[in-house]
């Protein structure tokens, strides 16, 4: 990749931007997922956005695919592992300031498991 930056913040938004990357990688942190397993867990998200959203991650380093040969074929993705742990300070720290703001503005958050 050859890309020049103005901002370190423009890598994360770059890399991590738009309405459905950050919420995969927060069900990844939780350990390998399906296509299907996530489809459930993020809803709103259609099959086709999900898919080039896990290529995006994919071809960024950060998820990986894995295809078990069995009829049907199984699907798995997984964070890369050393991503995981870069990862999970800055999605408990968004969490975190999520719970906050929900506290202050009578927000519901109405799933909010853990990141460890």
């Amino acid at each position: 990749m050859d890309f020049a930056y103005n901002c370190p913040v423009e890598v994360p938004v770059k890399v991590l931007g738009g309405k459905w990357k950050l919420i995969i990688l927060y069900h990844l942190l939780a350990g390998p997922q399906r296509n299907g397993e996530l489809l459930r867990l993020v809803p709103g998200i259609t099959q086709k956005m999900l898919s080039q959203q896990l290529r995006d991650l994919e071809r960024d380093g950060l998820v990986a695919r894995t295809v078990h040969e069995q009829v049907p074929p199984k699907v798995v993705y997984t964070l890369d592992p050393g991503e995981a742990e870069r990862l999970r300070p800055l999605l408990k720290a968004l969490c975190d300031w999520a719970a906050y703001w929900a506290s202050e503005t009578g927000a519901e958050i109405r799933f909010a498991a853990a990141v460890h």
